[in-house]
């Protein structure tokens, strides 16, 4: 039998940040990190389902309003954990969006950039100073079709096609993560930067599409896609294992990543590209004004 919850070791005293932690991925990371023994911060945009998940948790799961898509309420979320003198072990970067409509955030960006890289890459910079052990990056196998675009990152000048969006956003993940180990190895952290993806997972993410087959993936999902116990796995694993690798990309290990036990697997070239990491880099401090201070 592969790695399960079973195999997270005692959390007792630790604390940890989940994002978008009110259901989904992130409601079933939440409760097994609480299951081990840690104290969690449900980082939420729908602070009602969040404190209904933390009903369930107990005492240990506190719920914190964070909406991804305004960089005012990111901020806010960090100056309030830094208020509360809260040290952060580990940060789940989990929350997102797939394949919907052109939006914008509050500041401009396209929806899916802004919610799924930018707002986490200013949360993770704002909140660096206070994490201890690791920062998890969920990213997806749709990295894959995804090209970064650095002229037109937020589709003001393509047209705009929903599931390329998409992909250039956990593409956009990839890059971060990897970069960001880069740059911790630089300095001298002992601050792990691992990646991970659920493989294809049956959660609410592929109903929100709005779109014509969002009834088709309603009713197709359920069956071929895992739980989300199980497509949490990997974030758990690259949150806790003690064996989970600086710059590793973790995932599903069996029939095409999509389901099975965590396991460490590849990325494409393109998100290896240290280039492209480091230009996005700069690109992500100048558009969310965070500079990464990273000792």
């Amino acid at each position: 039998m592969g790695w399960t919850t079973r195999d997270i070791p005692d959390l007792t005293g630790r604390t940890a940040v989940v994002t978008g932690a009110n259901s989904g991925l992130g409601a079933e990371t939440a409760r097994a990190l609480v299951h081990a023994g840690a104290s969690v911060v449900l980082a939420c945009r729908d602070v009602a389902k969040g404190e209904s998940v933390a009903a369930e948790l107990g005492d240990r799961a506190r719920v914190r309003p964070l909406d991804l898509a305004d960089l005012a309420s990111v901020r806010a979320f960090a100056e309030d954990v830094r208020s509360s003198h809260d040290r952060i072990d580990i940060l789940v970067n989990n929350a997102g969006v797939m394949a919907i409509p052109l939006r914008r955030t509050a500041d401009g960006f396209e929806m899916q950039i802004g919610t799924n890289h930018f707002g986490h890459f200013a949360l993770t910079g704002l909140l660096l100073d206070r994490i201890t052990d690791r920062i998890v990056t969920v990213s997806s196998m749709m990295h894959r079709i995804g090209r970064i675009d650095l002229d037109d990152i937020n589709w003001e000048r393509r047209r705009y096609e929903r599931w390329l969006a998409y992909g250039q956003s956990k593409l956009a993940n990839l890059l971060f993560a990897y970069e960001l180990q880069r740059r911790l190895d630089d300095a001298g952290s002992s601050v792990k930067s691992i990646a991970a993806h659920p493989g294809y997972s049956s959660t609410n993410l592929q109903y929100r599409s709005e779109a014509w087959y969002g009834r088709v993936l309603e009713t197709v999902t359920p069956i071929i896609g895992q739980a989300p116990r199980q497509g949490a796995l990997p974030s758990l694993y690259a949150a806790t294992s003690p064996d989970a690798e600086p710059g590793g990309y973790y995932g599903p290990g069996s029939f095409l990543e999509m389901r099975g036990g965590p396991t460490r697997v590849d990325s494409n070239s393109r998100s290896h590209d240290a280039t492209t990491a480091r230009r996005l880099w700069e690109l992500s401090e100048k558009l969310c004004s965070v500079e990464y201070s990273i000792s």
